[in-house]
């Protein structure tokens, strides 16, 4: 029983090892894929698509083209939608709380109740378990659904009405703010 636990500790750490290092190269590729704030948010790129298919091939070039900064945006709204619900930041401060107790724990110091030994997996499972009274109560499903309609609502957006560098401003297509 000793030596399967060695095994499976071995296991996992090697597993967190290569979790992180992929998750490293994923951050870097991300870093290194966001495009200048200027020209993401310019006004004078705004344009009303001609056509459908014009439509369709500039909403994809852009989901393509600026996916990292779609991904900011996201993020920045699940840190609004945090940050203005004050009974779900203490819920979601509550849960890393008690994550973090488990993961402090020695492993060699094993829990037990009522005679049953409880795994660090069970251990997570319990906090989960004690935390979703409280995101229930603060909002939780609301809160990851209004984040969800927003982004693609703002990405839908933005990908359908910002000329691409390959599209190029052409005189045909209306602007959406015309000098009179």
């Amino acid at each position: 029983m000793f030596v399967m636990e060695n095994i499976l500790q071995a296991k996992s750490s090697v597993l967190t090892q290569l979790d992180t290092k992929v998750a490293q190269d994923w951050l870097v590729k991300r870093k290194e894929a966001i495009k200048p704030w200027a020209e993401f948010i310019n006004s004078n790129n705004f344009r009303k698509p001609i056509n459908v298919t014009q439509w369709t091939k500039r909403t994809v070039k852009n989901i393509e083209h600026y996916q990292t900064n779609y991904l900011f945006v996201f993020v920045g709204l699940i840190v609004y939608c945090i940050i203005t619900s004050p009974l779900l930041l203490i819920a979601i401060c509550a849960f890393f709380l008690m994550s973090y107790f488990i993961s402090a724990r020695p492993p060699q110091t094993p829990i037990k109740l009522l005679g049953h030994e409880i795994s660090t997996t069970q251990q997570y499972g319990v906090a989960a378990l004690c935390s979703f009274p409280f995101f229930f109560l603060a909002g939780a499903g609301s809160a990851v659904f209004w984040v969800l309609g927003v982004s693609c609502f703002l990405v839908g957006l933005h990908a359908s009405f910002h000329i691409s560098g390959e599209e190029g401003n052409t005189e045909d297509e209306v602007p959406f703010m015309e000098t009179v």
